[in-house]
């Protein structure tokens, strides 16, 4: 009995240490890609510290990487009064604005830790340039956070 649960223990800590980072790919949908970014930041540090700022980078727009990157400065970033709300954050809502052949924007509901609700606009882009990216949808802007309201 002993054995197995040994095995069933290291069958889940292996599969939740390595768990492999989500590459973009064209057949990703806008809601998708802003879903994945959300959900890794909502447990930014599982399975590994910053894992969610991590995934998160993957789907930025290399235009955005560009003005943000790299990696280590996005990080300090997201760490940032205006970007932190969102890690480890309780809930939130996808809410569809527009959506066009190559750019799609949505608004986000964000519930962060403290119980605050804040807004966010999320702009994606189909990448256009050739390369690994190409028709890939990516993050091109995200807004600083709007107050929305606070938990009683």
């Amino acid at each position: 009995m002993q054995s197995t649960i040994t095995i069933t223990f290291i069958i889940l800590f292996t599969t939740s240490v390595f768990a492999e980072i989500i590459k973009p790919k064209p057949d990703i949908k806008p809601e998708e890609v802003i879903s994945i970014q959300l959900s890794s930041l909502m447990k930014n540090d599982d399975p590994y510290k910053n894992a969610g700022i991590e995934q998160t980078w993957e789907f930025a727009h290399p235009s955005n990487r560009a003005y943000t990157g790299p990696i280590q400065k996005f990080t300090r970033m997201m760490y940032a009064p205006s970007y932190a709300v969102m890690l480890n954050h309780l809930k939130h809502d996808i809410l569809d604005v527009k959506l066009e052949e190559d750019i799609a924007y949505f608004f986000i509901e964000l519930t962060a830790e403290d119980g605050r609700m804040y807004g966010f606009k999320w702009t994606l882009s189909k990448v256009e340039e050739e390369g690994i990216y190409q028709n890939c949808w990516m993050t091109t802007a995200v807004s600083t956070p709007m107050p929305l309201s606070t938990s009683s």
